[in-house]
């Protein structure tokens, strides 16, 4: 999955959801999107498969990372809009995103449905590091390296499928192999390639300051 390299085909929709936002400031925008995250990840840290059927909490937290991946899709877009980009709100977007990786990923890798906590640690530090190498590469003069197999939007949008098909499963009472659930996987997922997608974007960077040697 790379739908971070899609930005282009999904501007032309998201800079016209950004009109109806004009009234706000930008760095609000990014501080909601920020509660939304932490919202999120209350609730996957509160569910568990005992109680997931009446109290629906699943569904709550794919609906408030909805909302983050959306409001953090159109700060942007509204501050370019409004002639209010600075350097200070592109810093402070990189932070809250930051903060709400940790808040999302982290709600659901400290609750019931985490089998191995070790693999939720390791979907936390690829997470931050696939963005870490992003942005790291574009601050020694790269550009801002969105290659590699599983970027932000890709997190976002397996983060919202996973809980839905979780709910479902459980309703029907079925297992996944090696009795493991849905977001159990999708954690192994995002261990596996957010590590393989930093280590991608390490090397992509380097080519290019061996390109200019």
């Amino acid at each position: 999955m790379v739908l971070d390299n899609q930005r282009e085909n999904v501007d032309p929709l998201l800079t016209r959801m950004a009109k109806i936002f004009l009234r706000f400031e930008p760095n609000t925008i990014s501080w909601i999107s920020l509660l939304f995250a932490l919202i999120a990840g209350i609730f996957f840290y509160f569910s568990s498969p005992e109680t997931e059927l009446y109290n629906f909490y699943l569904y709550a937290a794919a609906l408030f990372i909805f909302l983050n991946g959306f409001f953090d899709a159109i700060d942007g877009k509204v501050a370019k809009l409004a002639k209010k980009t600075s350097l200070k709100g592109d810093f402070l977007d990189h932070a809250i995103d930051r903060y709400a990786d940790v808040f999302i990923l982290g709600g659901l890798a400290l609750s019931a449905w985490n089998t191995y906590f070790t693999i939720g640690l390791l979907a936390v530090v690829g997470t931050l590091l696939t963005s870490y190498m992003g942005t790291q590469s574009q601050a020694v003069g790269y550009k801002r390296d969105y290659t590699g197999l599983l970027g932000r939007a890709d997190r976002l949008v397996l983060l919202m499928i996973g809980p839905l098909i979780q709910h479902i499963l459980l309703n029907y009472n079925i297992i996944l192999p090696l009795g493991l659930n849905v977001l159990d996987w999708v954690l192994i997922y995002f261990a596996i390639m957010g590590n393989i997608t930093a280590i991608q974007r390490f090397y992509s960077t380097l080519r290019w300051f061996n390109k200019k040697l």
